[in-house]
């Protein structure tokens, strides 16, 4: 059963929290920003958004449908950049976006 959610664990697999945001259904390519933030593609509702370091509350929308994600399957964060790469699933293309 799907539960839309996005848990943080301690490195000992303690859960420290849970998210869930209208715009995180079918999460997936989660990752983690050197500064700790989180970087979570919603698959199903096609955007990317980022969380806090805790894992509890959502700092922005990164990439949505306006920029053309659709049926995406990853993420990928560039520190050096500052920016994201999206991989899309049934065609092929990725999305390269410069965060402020």
């Amino acid at each position: 059963m799907a539960q839309h959610k996005l848990l943080t664990l301690a490195t000992d697999g303690t859960l420290l929290s849970t998210f869930t945001d209208p715009d995180l259904k079918w999460p997936n390519g989660v990752r983690v920003t050197p500064s700790g933030q989180v970087i979570v593609c919603g698959s199903d509702t096609d955007t990317v958004i980022q969380v806090d370091r805790e894992g509890r509350k959502k700092l922005t929308t990164l990439a949505s449908q306006k920029e053309g994600l659709s049926s995406h399957s990853s993420v990928c964060y560039i520190s050096n950049s500052h920016q994201i790469i999206v991989g899309m699933m049934n065609d092929n293309k990725i999305i390269v976006m410069k965060l402020k």
